[in-house]
């Protein structure tokens, strides 16, 4: 008679040890999810996204991208810069990248502390130059 009471017990309580655990997103899905984020104005959550995205494929140029957008939107200016460059870098010919960063430094020009240097501007020019982007789209 307390065999099956028991075996009831037992089973309930190794049930969700045997459950198998729910996959993590991957980092296409938090992509995916962060840039829903963004859409909805929900930078915070866009931006936690977006890093999740980057832990899992460090060095991809489109999370980078979103990542810098992210952080413009947030107002933290330099994270921006930082993450709009090393985006340029995993990926030079990139016109979309090109044309976010240059519209961030134009941006951002009005924004850097006295007595910064010039590289930000000089490398945005330079970033123009080479392939004839100009200006806003």
């Amino acid at each position: 008679r307390l065999a099956i009471p028991i075996l009831i017990l037992a089973v309930a309580l190794l049930a969700p040890v045997a459950a198998p655990a729910a996959k993590p997103p991957s980092a296409k899905e938090q992509m995916e999810f962060g840039v829903k984020m963004a859409r909805r104005g929900l930078w915070s959550e866009a931006l936690f996204r977006f890093k999740k995205a980057e832990e899992m494929q460090p060095g991809d140029a489109k999370t980078l991208n979103n990542l810098a957008v992210a952080y413009e939107a947030i107002g933290q200016f330099e994270m921006a810069l930082e993450h709009y460059q090393k985006a340029l870098r995993a990926s030079p010919s990139n016109r979309d990248l090109k044309k976010n960063y240059a519209r961030f430094v134009e941006f951002y020009q009005g924004f850097k502390p006295e007595g910064e240097d010039e590289e930000t501007s000089d490398e945005a020019s330079a970033e123009d130059e080479s392939d004839g982007a100009a200006g806003r789209a």
